[in-house]
C-alpha cells in the first residue's frame, strides 16, 4: 500500500516562530500567500493539524476560493478535503469549528487509547475516532490514511505535529513562508521542537525552490532527499 504523499506547510518569523504570545494570532503571512495555501488545500485530500492548534486557533479549515471548491467537486471529490487532527488527551471541544464547518466527510481523531475513552464522551458522533495504542505512531497513521483513499494529505502543524512528521522521516515536501518579522519570545510557538530527526544535524535536505510573495519568502525543500 503506497503512503500519502505528504506536504508540511508552515509560516515562520525570520527566528523560526509560528505566533508570538499575545491573545490574537500574529499574521506571519501577507494576502497572496494565504491564497497559495489556499490552492495547496485544494490540490489535498485530507488537512491535518494537531489538537493545540484547534485549541489556539480555532480553524475552520476550508476551502475558501469557491472556484478551487467548485473544480474539487467537478473531479468527483468533496468542495474540502477531509479534516485530521491527533490527540494524545482527548482534550477537544465539541463546539469548536473544526467540526461544524465544511464538513462534507466526517473527520478523523487519531489518539491513544486513553485518549480514545476520553473523547467519545466529549464529541460523540462528529468524528471518527481511531486509537493507535499508548501512545500515536504516526506511522500507522499514515497507512491507516492511505486505507481510507488519502494521497496527498497536507500538514498545517502546530510545532509538535511538525516535528513528529520531520523526525519520523514521514515528510515528502516542506513549504516554509518565511515572515519579515522577528518574534524573539521564549514562551511562544515554534515550528519544530527538540528530536533525533533523520541523518542529525549535518545532514542538509535539498531545496528545491525559493520563490518571492511580497515581503514573503518561500522555501521548497524535499526533506528526504540530501542536497
Amino acid at each position: 500500500m503506497t503512503r500519502p504523499y505528504v506536504v508540511l506547510s508552515v509560516a515562520t518569523s525570520v527566528d523560526g516562530y509560528l505566533d508570538d504570545t499575545s491573545p490574537e494570532r500574529l499574521l506571519l503571512s501577507n494576502d497572496t500567500d494565504f491564497d497559495r495555501v489556499d490552492q495547496v488545500r485544494a490540490e489535498s485530500d485530507a488537512i491535518l493539524v494537531g489538537a493545540e492548534t484547534i485549541r489556539r486557533d480555532n480553524p475552520r479549515l476550508i476551502v475558501k476560493n469557491q472556484a478551487r471548491q467548485a473544480d474539487r467537486i467537478a473531479a468527483g471529490k468533496s468542495a474540502n478535503p477531509r479534516k485530521i487532527t491527533v490527540t494524545a488527551s482527548g482534550d477537544l471541544d465539541p463546539d469548536a469549528k473544526f467540526w461544524h464547518h465544511g464538513v462534507e466527510q466526517k473527520p478523523v481523531v487519531y489518539t491513544t487509547n486513553a485518549g480514545a475513552e476520553k473523547l467519545a464522551g466529549r464529541i460523540g458522533d462528529l468524528a471518527e475516532i481511531v486509537p493507535l495504542g499508548e501512545a500515536v505512531d504516526f506511522g500507522a497513521l499514515v497507512d491507516d490514511l492511505a486505507t481510507r483513499g488519502v494521497g496527498c494529505l497536507m500538514v498545517e502543524g502546530g510545532g509538535h505535529i511538525h516535528t513528529a512528521f520531520l523526525s519520523a522521516g514521514l515528510a515528502d515536501e516542506l513549504l516554509m513562508a518565511i515572515g519579515p518579522t522577528l518574534v524573539g519570545q521564549s514562551e511562544a510557538p515554534r515550528f519544530v521542537h527538540p528530536a533525533s530527526y533523520p541523518g542529525g544535524p549535518a545532514r542538509r535536505m535539498r531545496l528545491v525552490d525559493v520563490t518571492q510573495i511580497g515581503d514573503i519568502a518561500l522555501l521548497r525543500y524535499h526533506p528526504k532527499e540530501d542536497s
